[in-house]
């Protein structure tokens, strides 16, 4: 029977992890196999290889998107996470100096730390690195990430490959990287081209389910040895945008992992109860006939997570980058981040009021999702100071 994650149980995990959370240079020296070594014994965490990378890390692992708890990042280190993903700008980089300060007290080779930033000329790249490293307080990280790449093109600019690839050449970062929020099987079979890049960010959940096209690319790459880690894994958090029904985000995060070719996965976590149910998905992906039932496969329509898919690229006679827009309209209400949802509107540089002096709208969503309204909705938190978006 699996273990109740009680509040006693949670702590005696925690001071296990505290004792055997030690890496090695290709992965965690427990990382010997998921197989229990005596029925009577606790389940062990399942491990997967991120591709030709060698690092053995557990399913879920740590995402930052959503959280700046100093305590959250070392419980779940003490629990047994060892990849602690976070971004350049999250928080205004506050992200990053928070984890400087936990990490401080954390033996180097425990953990592997994930960041990633923008950047259009080698100079900016390397500005933006070295803010990170020094926020960090580190010599290097485990994997450095180019961030939001939405196109083949973006993700094999020779710029870019140079600068991230000079970054590697300086022992500054092993391992390199691409996310992508948007036409992801494009960008997926980019980073398996590339010959530069390592790791692979994609969004992938239940409600991609039914497009094909990205399990295959996914496939494509990891046959290609892409280490291949999952975001968006919970699609939203909620069906609705006044949160009164939940997605089950435990049953959403086994879904994802069904896939043996997602590596791993990197929800954000902002409470210790997230914290406790999602790390329990490290000993058991099984999926219960309920859980299946609550994720609603046979319905097309509905939800806060936009596909990505870009059917609606050109649509807009503003050309509007309307799969950003509808992520910020996610982040602000479905993960509950106004910041968040402020500074991805930022940094797409949209100047005016993005819907000015346009009587109707021709962006038809494949969701169903009413384009307009939403963009309406989500862009009046550009009027509102940052100082009161925490």
């Amino acid at each position: 029977m699996q273990k109740s994650f009680d509040r006693r149980n949670f702590l005696k995990l925690s001071m296990a992890g505290a004792a055997g959370g030690f890496l090695s240079a290709t992965g965690p020296l427990k990382a010997s196999g998921t197989v229990n070594t005596s029925p009577a014994e606790e389940k062990s965490i399942i491990y997967r290889t991120l591709g030709k990378t060698g690092i053995k890390v557990p399913l879920v692992n740590l995402g930052f998107v959503r959280s700046d708890n100093p305590r959250i990042v070392s419980l779940a280190l003490d629990m047994g996470m060892t990849l602690i993903d976070t971004a350049h700008g999250y928080n205004n980089g506050r992200n990053e100096e928070m984890l400087g300060e936990v990490l401080k007290s954390r033996d180097r080779d425990s953990y592997y730390l994930a960041t990633r930033l923008r950047g259009d000329t080698e100079e900016q790249i390397m500005d933006a690195f070295n803010t990170s490293l020094g926020r960090l307080g580190l010599d290097y990280v485990d994997i450095l990430g180019l961030h939001g790449s939405g196109s083949r093109e973006h993700t094999l600019d020779e710029t870019r490959l140079k600068a991230f690839s000079k970054i590697r050449e300086q022992g500054k970062a092993r391992f390199l990287s691409v996310s992508t929020h948007s036409n992801e099987p494009e960008v997926v079979r980019a980073v398996a081209d590339s010959g530069v890049y390592d790791v692979v960010f994609t969004s992938y959940n239940f409600r991609m389910e039914r497009f094909n096209e990205l399990k295959e690319a996914i496939d494509y790459a990891a046959s290609a040895g892409t280490g291949i880690i999952a975001m968006k894994t919970m699609a939203g958090v909620y069906w609705d945008r006044e949160r009164t029904d939940p997605i089950n985000v435990k049953a959403a995060l086994k879904f994802a992992l069904q896939n043996p070719n997602i590596h791993s996965s990197i929800p954000g976590m902002d409470s210790f109860q997230e914290l406790e149910e999602n790390f329990a998905v490290n000993y058991n992906i099984d999926l219960m006939p309920g859980e299946l039932n609550d994720l609603r496969l046979d319905q097309a329509m509905g939800g806060l997570f936009c596909l990505g898919c870009e059917k609606c690229s050109g649509q807009c006679s503003k050309n509007l980058p309307v799969s950003d827009i509808m992520r910020a309209y996610m982040y602000a209400y479905g993960y509950k981040s106004p910041a968040l949802a402020r500074e991805t509107m930022d940094s797409l540089g949209l100047g005016r009021e993005a819907c000015i002096n346009c009587t109707s709208c021709g962006v038809r969503c494949v969701q169903g999702f009413n384009i307009a309204e939403k963009i309406k909705d989500i862009d009046r938190i550009r009027k509102v100071s940052s100082d009161f978006l925490v």
